[in-house]
């Protein structure tokens, strides 16, 4: 459908169901949902010329002598919101960032991945990711900031037992996702006490980022509604395993040819897991650039103490098919199946912009297809038992410990730098090493406890 029509439909909806107010949604650089309103009678108007706003307020985008920006509606992702405000039924379009002269702003996460998106169509790929979150509830929402965690349930993984408090809360967040057109394949409670995972069904890469914005938000209203707070923080609870935001990644051909399927013959590594070529140097560039692009995965200082060798999150650049402590694991298919060939990148948390983060993933797979790179054998859970040092002599590559190294490894890539262009690399990495100063600056109750009356 082409725009013209696209936003005819918008137009026509808006009036035959009285919506009287339409919010425009975009995200900043770190990946905080933004919104405004305008009114349907400006709608039309914002879709020809957008709405202009003040950028210089919104992390990551510009200074304040270059403040005036455009926020341009993208009338594909129009969907009536499934709740009731004062005002009535109301609608959201999500938003893409231009400057006043309607060029796209470097800046803006979401044309970050369109240009991606762009690049991948030219060299006739289609690019589709399937995301799963993991999250946590927690009790009472009055400012969580000044509150311990409190879990609302003590169930485990896959449970089905009374004490699974939650699963009211994912059927009502399913139903509102799927009335917002997000469809979801299936949602569980996952292994720590009170944490929740839901898995989205495989969509084009901008739009699965898109649906991943729109699912955080519905798990945050849902659990407002009942008292409780949703939260994102990779790892909230010191004795319990964190949250991923896992991402499956295939390149279709413009036929719909799954491209990364392979027959089980050849010398190549990856022919045992039926790995194509292309998907074999695609995962041997995400394996290559992910200690560069581990800064836009994961984000936050919080976000390292997930990242551990003996945890099951990965902490290696490396692959595997069964082993879930692998950074690209290449989950096995049904015989006959080949459309689903796929491959996860596990390192990824929540936290991070998902716009952002599907660009690096996919940035670096495109290069690993473009340079050829081979791919090495694959480390099964034994292998990665070995000593640091025994790892560094096989060739395995640690990914960053701390963000501070993340920082230092995204900042001199000259890869990140083509991915993301100067402008977000530069914000990014200030604004991280910012926080990674003010965090070594503070002491902890941890430090309080070891060393105040023993030293």
């Amino acid at each position: 459908m082409s725009d013209d029509r696209n936003i005819d439909f918008v137009l026509r909806t808006v009036e035959k169901r009285d919506i009287r107010f339409v919010r425009l949604w975009f995200t900043d650089v770190l990946g905080t949902l933004k919104s405004f309103s305008i009114s349907a009678e400006d709608l039309e108007e914002a879709f020809e010329e957008g709405i202009g706003f003040d950028g210089s307020s919104v992390e990551g985008f510009v200074p304040l002598e270059e403040s005036d920006m455009l926020a341009i509606p993208d009338p594909t992702t129009f969907q009536i919101l499934p709740w009731k405000s004062a005002d009535g039924v109301s609608a959201r379009v999500i938003c893409d960032i231009c400057t006043p002269h309607r060029e796209p702003f470097e800046g803006d996460p979401r044309g970050c991945l369109r240009k991606q998106f762009a690049t991948l169509e030219e060299k006739g790929y289609v690019a589709n990711v399937g995301p799963r979150i993991e999250y946590f509830y927690f009790g009472d929402d009055k400012d969580p900031r000044f509150q311990q965690p409190l879990p609302i349930d003590y169930a485990g993984y896959f449970d089905l037992t009374s004490t699974d408090s939650s699963s009211g809360l994912r059927r009502s967040t399913t139903m509102m996702l799927e009335r917002m057109s997000v469809p979801v394949e299936y949602t569980f409670h996952s292994s720590a006490p009170s944490q929740s995972a839901v898995e989205l069904r495989y969509a084009e890469a901008l739009t699965a980022a898109d649906n991943i914005i729109t699912a955080r938000h519905v798990i945050r209203a849902v659990a407002h509604e009942h008292n409780l707070f949703a939260s994102f923080m990779p790892k909230p609870l010191t004795d319990q395993s964190g949250s991923g935001m896992f991402l499956y990644s295939s390149l279709f051909d413009r036929e719909g040819t799954n491209l990364f399927w392979g027959p089980k013959a050849g010398e190549s590594a990856g022919a045992e897991a039926h790995l194509s070529d292309l998907a074999s140097h695609y995962v041997a560039g995400i394996l290559k650039y992910a200690p560069e692009f581990t800064l836009i995965t994961n984000p936050t200082v919080n976000s390292y103490k997930r990242l551990t060798p003996d945890g099951e999150a990965p902490a290696y650049a490396t692959w595997g098919v069964k082993n879930r402590t692998a950074l690209v694991r290449i989950p096995m298919h049904k015989p006959g199946k080949h459309q689903s060939t796929r491959v996860e990148l596990r390192s990824p948390d929540p936290a991070a912009n998902p716009y952002l983060a599907i660009a690096a993933m996919l940035g670096a797979g495109l290069r690993g297809i473009e340079e050829g790179l081979p791919l090495p054998e694959q480390m099964n859970a034994e292998l990665l038992s070995l000593s640091p040092a025994e790892l560094a002599r096989r060739g395995v590559v640690a990914l960053p410990r701390t963000l501070g190294e993340a920082v230092e490894r995204f900042q001199g890539s000259e890869a990140m730098h083509d991915i993301f262009g100067d402008h977000i690399v530069d914000y990014l990495a200030e604004a991280k090493r910012r926080e990674w100063e003010e965090y070594c600056s503070v002491v902890s109750e941890w430090e309080l406890q070891k060393y105040y009356a023993g030293i």
